[in-house]
């Protein structure tokens, strides 16, 4: 038999309110830029990869 147990403790519950009170950050120039950068470059890597796959099908 064992001498002793462990017992599982539950995390302190988080309050909603205190998070909701404080505004967001706004994001910085130069964030926004790459997100632009990387927004553009998956589009184009997009349309590239449906030229690439078009071009593959057999034509009849």
């Amino acid at each position: 038999m064992p001498a002793f147990t462990f017992e599982k403790i539950s995390p302190p519950a988080r309050r909603a309110t205190a998070t909701s009170a404080v505004p967001k950050k706004p994001r910085s120039v130069i964030s926004q830029m790459i997100d632009r950068i990387a927004e553009r470059r998956a589009r184009r890597a997009l349309l590239d990869e449906r030229a690439v796959r078009r071009d593959d099908k057999p034509r009849d």
